[in-house]
């Protein structure tokens, strides 16, 4: 969800324009009215960076109406989640247990990835061209993945079935492609407290956290965003490798090196940033510019994708090449957030992980693909996957694409009306409940006025006080 900027992808140009309007009108009202994206038209990139690294930067959901609806999405747990726990000792409590359970040698690390990808592919054929949704078939193997990194043990069918139902669940509400299924949730935090009662996780959790908090940490934090990000990751790199016939030899050419593969991933996650909007509610005063402050209370939206798009020529096209001259930290280029504020916990295992999980896919099969590459995704990136050795089929694979393509071309007719009605449903039943409102108001973070935020208040552009 990109939270009112740019909804409007490539696979729904074909709405009608009052139903998209409509629907981008909805997303912005949960935003409310204290809300300011960056970049912008006035304000560009180095502001953005600027303001995304201030101190002031630094609250997560307290005083934003657009935390009730990921709140909401994000449930049970939301309020120990790790990427909306404000500032403090339990924020800091949280990381730590999450870095120990990341920690591993590089080498390990990708054993593992590769491991879990090659148990799911083994259930595909290897003697005939499968038809697949790329997200749907490697969230499994991340399930496990995640799993293992929790539990330190091989993952059983019915725990990766569990994690991989919660998962699914969590980002096709994120989508508004489905509703939500809280008995799905629950089953999964059943099954997660009684590993916890039992002393089956062998790491100390947050010591600050009460069992029922312990549990949704992991389920949230491990089960959830982990899974959900490594799987959305691998479908971009996969779907945009099978769209790119060009781009995938080069990648299985380059068996000895990592290194173009590395500007593959680089290029993708510039193109197909994971998060879409990173909001943030300021604590105190931040200067825009000479004549303009954010107010404290004011929620920031920081565009990813607004920001990778600048400072590059032809931006909106797929350019692995770009990278062989470019430097990945002085450009516009932030896939794991930035180190002055809170970055993606796992900054350094994904991109390894990726790696192995993408070459290992590409070990067996021929990727190919005619469906349109957009951030969202929300079609789960339709895919042939073509076992490598088969005898060439051509009439065949062209009317499998062919296929492919009406396919997708019928189910955009039905999908982005799906989106705004199911969105639309979402948002005023999060709105009615108000989960992250009402936590706020009986808990107010440490050094937070009660109420911050909260109410009409002053516009968020003001004139600076100098």
């Amino acid at each position: 969800m990109r939270s009112g900027t740019r909804p409007a992808t490539a696979d729904t140009w074909w709405l009608p324009r009052a139903v998209v309007a409509l629907r981008v009108r909805i997303f912005e009202k949960a935003n409310g009215d204290r809300a300011v994206t960056l970049p912008n038209a006035t304000h560009g990139p180095e502001v953005f960076e600027r303001v995304y690294a201030h101190p002031a930067a630094n609250g997560r959901s307290a005083g934003a109406g657009l935390s009730d609806l990921f709140w909401y999405w994000l449930s049970p747990g939301p309020e120990v989640h790790q990427e909306h726990l404000e500032p403090g000792e339990r924020y800091e409590d949280v990381a730590a247990t999450t870095r120990r359970m990341l920690a591993g040698t590089s080498g390990e690390l990708m054993a593992q990835a590769t491991r879990a990808v090659a148990r799911t592919l083994d259930t595909v054929p290897d003697g005939r061209i499968s038809q697949v949704r790329l997200r749907d078939l490697v969230m499994p193997a991340w399930a496990e993945f995640c799993y293992e990194l929790v539990f330190r043990e091989p993952c059983p069918p019915h725990a990766r079935d569990l994690i991989t139902a919660h998962a699914d669940d969590v980002i096709s509400a994120l989508k508004c492609t489905s509703l939500r299924h809280p008995g799905r949730r629950a089953r999964l935090t059943e099954y997660v407290r009684r590993r916890v009662v039992a002393g089956e996780v062998p790491y100390p959790l947050p010591r600050t956290l009460s069992l029922s908090e312990q549990v949704h940490y992991l389920q949230g934090t491990m089960f959830n965003t982990a899974v959900v990000q490594l799987s959305e990751a691998t479908a971009h790199v996969l779907l945009a490798l099978a769209r790119h016939p060009e781009a995938q030899q080069r990648v299985m050419d380059d068996s000895e090196e990592d290194r173009y593969l590395t500007r593959v991933l680089d290029e993708t996650m510039r193109l197909y940033p994971l998060f879409g909007i990173a909001h943030r509610i300021t604590t105190d005063e931040i200067p825009l510019d000479e004549d303009t402050v954010l107010p404290p209370g004011t929620v920031v939206c920081f565009s990813y994708p607004g920001y990778h798009a600048t400072g590059y020529d032809r931006p909106d096209e797929f350019d692995p090449d770009r990278w062989a001259t470019l430097s990945v930290k002085e450009a516009h280029h932030i896939p794991y957030g930035i180190a002055a504020n809170r970055p993606c916990p796992a900054w350094r295992l994904s991109p390894l992980v990726l790696r192995a999980a993408v070459r290992e896919v590409l070990r067996r099969f021929r990727l190919d693909s005619t469906v349109p590459h957009t951030r969202s995704i929300p079609h789960r990136a339709p895919c042939l996957l073509i076992p490598h050795g088969m005898p060439p089929a051509p009439r065949r694979l062209d009317a499998l694409r062919r296929r492919m393509r009406a396919r997708n071309a019928v189910e955009d007719v039905t999908r982005g009306v799906r989106q705004l009605v199911l969105g639309t449903v979402m948002v005023l039943h999060a709105r009615r409940r108000r989960l992250a409102g009402r936590y706020f108001e009986e808990h107010p973070p440490s050094g937070c006025p009660a109420g911050r935020g909260r109410g009409p208040g002053p516009p968020p552009h003001v004139p600076a006080r100098r």
